[in-house]
């Protein structure tokens, strides 16, 4: 990691950049594989499968009876603890059920508030070196508890043109209705027009490589909405003497091992503390699996030092990380006051894997700075607020009047015209 004191605020912006592409440099391909999906079906989907993953398939759709193989494949043990991560998931995503809002704003006018579920929804899972079964449980649990009545799930095939048994297993424990052998820009655009094999949806959901969240945005132009822009994977950890230093290092390996595009940051007051997370760093990634890709990573990360919390503060709400771990003598500083971030974790025993897993909050966040301003996934994601209104004839007396004014002053007379009738009758 890149050791940086002090740095002037002017070059904040520059030290916290992303190690990401341009969305210039990748619109392009994106653009193409929609025109043609969107013209072709799924004689582009099995083109773009073939080319990009190495596979040429027949039919798209999983069957009834892989998914049973594949849940027969999954071990007991895996299974235990899914089905522990979905009940701390339910739980916490039931809590956000909420019931009408309903209130007389004058005598005669009844105005309410509904939430009703996203008919159809469409869940993109990461494959590849990483296949996230965990991103369905994220995805599915609230979907299907919101009442979505389509669900559907695409994910890249491997070379063998099958599905990952962890996916689907979650797949089927978490009511996704159908399951789909697509991955990378020509699922997204699968699901945004429609084919013979995939269905359109109304909002797509879930992480993906710096295509993929293209793609997403590309999506919003046809009419589909999105969860967020959802990128590559990053964590920044406050920390200082209190805090663990191998903690902090595993933490921070955690993220990086997502991918080479992946960053992670650590701001703490104190340098001994970063040369030791620095050194920790250098002993845990020797035995990582996935240590290359660790190690790109963390070639594009950065240690900050700073004097104060104050100043640390300011610089983490700048940059807007997806995951933020506080580890410090005051926690509670940056807890009452952190302004931008997807989720936070709190302490030295509040790993970010936790929330990856198990502890019942989503890991579906915005990334490259969007937690300024998108929310992570929720149970709200799922849902449209509707919004009700009764008018009685003693409402039409108490605000009539100031509708025909209103109308008249904005020039729509028809509207005007509207009310004046109603008030006509009700008088008669």
């Amino acid at each position: 990691m890149k050791l940086i004191e002090n740095p002037n605020k002017a070059d904040w912006s520059k030290i916290l950049e992303r190690p990401t592409q341009k969305v210039d440099d990748i619109e392009a391909s994106v653009n193409q594989i929609f025109e043609e999906v969107s013209s072709q079906g799924d004689k582009a989907l099995r083109k773009y499968t073939s080319k990009f993953d190495g596979v040429d398939l027949e039919s798209f759709i999983v069957t009834t009876s892989e998914i049973e193989q594949a849940s027969n494949n999954v071990s007991d043990d895996l299974k235990e603890a899914i089905k522990l991560a979905k009940l701390n998931i339910t739980t916490f995503h039931k809590a956000q059920l909420t019931s009408a809002i309903k209130v007389e704003t004058m005598k005669g006018v009844e105005c309410w508030q509904e939430k009703r579920p996203i008919q159809k929804v469409g869940l993109y899972i990461p494959g590849g070196t990483a296949p996230l079964f965990s991103t369905v449980l994220m995805l599915a649990i609230p979907a299907q508890i919101a009442g979505c009545k389509e669900i559907v799930l695409c994910s890249p095939p491997n070379k063998n043109g099958k599905i990952v048994d962890e996916i689907l297993y979650a797949a089927q424990l978490c009511g996704v209705t159908k399951v789909i052998k697509l991955g990378g820009i020509q699922a997204i655009a699968a699901l945004t027009f429609g084919t013979e094999s995939v269905s359109k949806v109304y909002k797509i959901f879930g992480p993906g490589n710096q295509f993929v969240t293209v793609a997403k945005q590309l999506a919003t132009k046809y009419g589909v909405a999105i969860d967020m822009p959802a990128g590559p994977s990053e964590l920044l950890v406050m920390a200082d003497d209190s805090a663990n230093a191998s903690f902090v290092a595993s933490d921070l390996l955690s993220q990086a091992e997502h991918g080479s595009d992946s960053q992670v940051i650590l701001v703490t007051t104190s340098k001994n503390f970063a040369q030791s997370v620095s050194e920790e760093i250098k002993n845990q990634i020797q035995v990582l699996p996935r240590r290359a890709m660790a190690e790109k990573a963390i070639d594009n990360s950065k240690s900050i030092i700073v004097d104060t919390f104050e100043t640390a503060l300011e610089l983490i709400d700048e940059y807007g990380p997806e995951h933020f771990i506080v580890a410090t003598n005051n926690d509670d500083y940056f807890v009452k006051n952190i302004g931008n971030a997807g989720s936070v974790f709190i302490g030295n025993y509040t790993p970010e894997s936790a929330g990856d897993y198990a502890s019942g909050t989503n890991h579906t966040l915005p990334t490259n700075g969007y937690s300024k301003s998108y929310s992570g996934v929720n149970l709200d994601s799922f849902q449209k607020s509707m919004t009700f209104q009764k008018i009685s004839p003693i409402g039409i007396g108490e605000i009539g009047k100031a509708v025909e004014l209103m109308a008249e002053a904005e020039g729509l007379q028809a509207h005007k015209n509207a009310m004046s009738l109603r008030i006509k009758e009700v008088k008669s």
